[in-house]
């Protein structure tokens, strides 16, 4: 299946979470290289191995990365994961969503993260307002890129975000919410609300949760 389309813009919020002071960073779904470019130019002495599924993502990440590995990280062994005891940072810029298991890869990875490294990752908002208004009439229809990405296999809220990582032996240190301007998100949000309050549930908790488009966090061994 074709991977979501490659691009040169980095998320900055992203950025903003990789602590300045890593030494060997390894990004797993590192698409063109676009944040290892943005890091570099913070930190340039900074290694950085790039992980993409597709040959030619990481062969075009090789203008910024250090090295790149064009492979499926479900698959690695543990020899791979005993190479990387001294990575200090890992990312996953919009890829937990697209493993089958990513429990599974965060297990492994604490198994040889340092003591004071972390995980960044940017995760999807699977409770945002459209994907409630778009089920609410039937319309959940996979799309080439965004929240219904057809390469898309988990889905997470923020309630099962923090879950993901506690579950897995870490503890989330610090995280935002990404909000961007959306024109019909207030036609929607008193609705959810309501819903919320036949459920049981603070209806402003529920409407906070459903503005999102995606979460960044960063993660350490708990």
């Amino acid at each position: 299946m074709q991977q979501t389309p490659v691009h040169d813009v980095h998320n900055p919020d992203l950025l903003r979470l990789i602590p300045k002071k890593s030494n060997k960073i390894i990004e797993v779904g590192c698409s063109s290289g676009a944040l290892a470019h943005a890091f570099k130019e913070i930190t340039p002495e900074c290694d950085w191995l790039g992980v993409d599924i597709d040959p030619s993502y990481a062969e075009l990440a090789k203008r910024f990365c250090d090295e790149t590995i064009a492979m499926d990280i479900e698959l690695a062994g543990s020899d791979f994961y005993k190479r990387q005891t001294s990575r200090d940072c890992w990312i996953f810029g919009d890829t937990l969503e697209h493993l089958k298991d990513p429990w599974n890869i965060l297990r492994e990875i604490r198994k040889v993260l340092p003591k004071d490294g972390c995980i960044v990752a940017c995760i999807p908002n699977a409770q945002h307002w459209s994907i409630i208004a778009k089920l609410s009439v039937g319309e959940f229809r996979y799309e080439d890129s965004g929240l219904l990405d057809r390469t898309h296999l988990r889905w997470f809220t923020k309630q099962t975000i923090i879950e993901l990582f506690t579950t897995t032996g870490y503890k989330i240190i610090e995280g935002y919410p990404r909000v961007f301007e959306e024109p019909n998100r207030d036609r929607f949000l008193p609705m959810i609300g309501e819903i919320a309050k036949i459920c049981g549930v603070d209806p402003n908790i529920a409407i906070n949760d459903a503005t999102p488009l995606q979460y960044v966090v960063r993660a350490e061994p708990s």
